[in-house]
C-alpha cells in the first residue's frame, strides 16, 4: 500500500493530480488526514475527504509515503515524522513535492541524496539541494512545485510499476 498525507493548506493540484494518476495506474493508494478529521481543506479552499486518519492506520504494509506541498505543517506531526524516519531507515520509498521536501531535509532523510523543492525552501535541504524539476535519488523522489505535479506522479508510477505502465497512463491521459 502507498499513502499520501493531507494537512489543511495542502496544494490541491499536487495532491489530486498524484492521487488521480496513481489510481489510473492501479496503484493501491490511501489518502491520510494528519489533522484528526477526515475532511481536509486545501490551500485554495477545496475540501477533500481522506480515506483514513493518521492515528488509525497501520502502516506496516507501506511501500511509499507521499507528501504534497502547500501551506501545511506536516513536519509538526510527530507520528508522521517518526513514520518517515523509520520508513527511510528501512530504505523504503518516499516522495515529496514543492515545500514538502523541506520536511525530509529537517528530518535528515535527504542526507547523502539529491533533492529539489519550491524556491525559498532550499536551506532546509542543505547540501542535498541540486535544483531541477523532478529529482530521483536513492529511495526519494522530489519535485519543484505545482506545475510539475503530473511529472512527479509519472515518476512515482514508473518507480512503482515500471515504464510500460507509466507510458500507458501517460498516453491515456494525453499528457
Amino acid at each position: 500500500m502507498n499513502y499520501l498525507f493531507l494537512d489543511n493548506g495542502f496544494e490541491e493540484i499536487e495532491a489530486i493530480t498524484t492521487i488521480d494518476l496513481l489510481r489510473r495506474a492501479n496503484i493501491a493508494l490511501t489518502t491520510v488526514s494528519v489533522t484528526g478529521n477526515p475532511m481536509v481543506l486545501g490551500a485554495h479552499n477545496i475540501a477533500v475527504e481522506a480515506d483514513g486518519l493518521l492515528d488509525k492506520i497501520d502502516f506496516s504494509d507501506a511501500e511509499m509515503l507521499i507528501l504534497p506541498g502547500g501551506q501545511t505543517k506536516l513536519g509538526e506531526y510527530s507520528a508522521l515524522c517518526d513514520l518517515l524516519v523509520e520508513h527511510n531507515k528501512a530504505d523504503k520509498l518516499i516522495a515529496a513535492i514543492c515545500a514538502a521536501p523541506a520536511v525530509l531535509g529537517k528530518l535528515g532523510i535527504l542526507e547523502g541524496k539529491q533533492a529539489t523543492c519550491y524556491p525559498g525552501f532550499q536551506d532546509a535541504l542543505g547540501e542535498s539541494y541540486v535544483g531541477g524539476l523532478v529529482v530521483e535519488s536513492k529511495n526519494v523522489i522530489t519535485a519543484k512545485g505545482p506545475g510539475l505535479s503530473a511529472d512527479f506522479a509519472f515518476c512515482i508510477i514508473e518507480r512503482l510499476k515500471g515504464s510500460d505502465v507509466a507510458d500507458a497512463v501517460y498516453d491515456a491521459a494525453q499528457y
